[in-house]
């Protein structure tokens, strides 16, 4: 099954990667509104502020410094780990300077196209089942080895980045809030309309 996620048909390599630049594409949005982003992204903000990466290319590093944390958790990476660890921190880079400046209302009209890009983003690429991204890898390594409920790890682990984040400068707010509310039942949702009804598991 693992040598499956290195093996991916051609579809499903369009897919996993349109789906990847769609979610890199909302979290641009959250970023470009100003209102809060995401948790990581957050931390890459917030990163960013004391390096010359940008908001993007600090996402990419951050990506596979979580992709280091597997090797004691012995996870496996798939291409689609990769790939999540490279695509969606370019699109974020590619998308940012593209988006026009609308004002406030406009702003907060930007955080929900954002959630919904993230989700649809989400859907299109969890379902090429080519390997999780490093941050879901992370949390179920640490579930299997501490024997903590995965609620529990996702949530001390979001809470960890979006502090440290914080911390730097990232910024949080409304956007923030309005993610961590609306992304659960918005990915739910994208997985079981792309989906349509595959039995394997995620």
């Amino acid at each position: 099954m693992w040598r499956d996620m290195w093996r991916p048909t051609a579809p499903q390599f369009l897919k996993l990667i349109a789906g990847l630049w769609i979610f890199g594409t909302g979290e641009g949005l959250l970023v470009h509104s100003a209102l809060g982003n995401s948790p990581w992204v957050v931390l890459s903000e917030g990163v960013s502020e004391h390096t010359p990466l940008a908001v993007g290319a600090a996402t990419v590093v951050i990506s596979f410094f979580v992709l280091l944390c597997w090797i004691p958790l012995r996870q496996l990476p798939g291409l689609g780990t990769v790939a999540n660890a490279i695509v969606i921190g370019i699109a974020i880079d590619v998308m940012l300077p593209i988006y026009p400046d609308t004002g406030f209302v406009g702003d907060v009209a930007w955080v929900f196209v954002g959630i919904g890009l993230v989700a649809v983003g989400s859907g299109l690429y969890l379902t090429t089942r080519l390997g999780p991204g490093p941050r879901d890898g992370l949390m179920t390594g640490l579930h299997r080895r501490t024997g903590r409920s995965l609620r529990l790890v996702r949530t001390g682990i979001e809470a960890s980045a979006l502090t440290a984040g914080f911390l730097l400068g990232g910024t949080v707010g409304f956007g923030t809030l309005a993610f961590a509310l609306l992304i659960g039942p918005g990915v739910q949702a994208a997985v079981g309309i792309v989906d349509r009804g595959d039995e394997r598991p995620l």
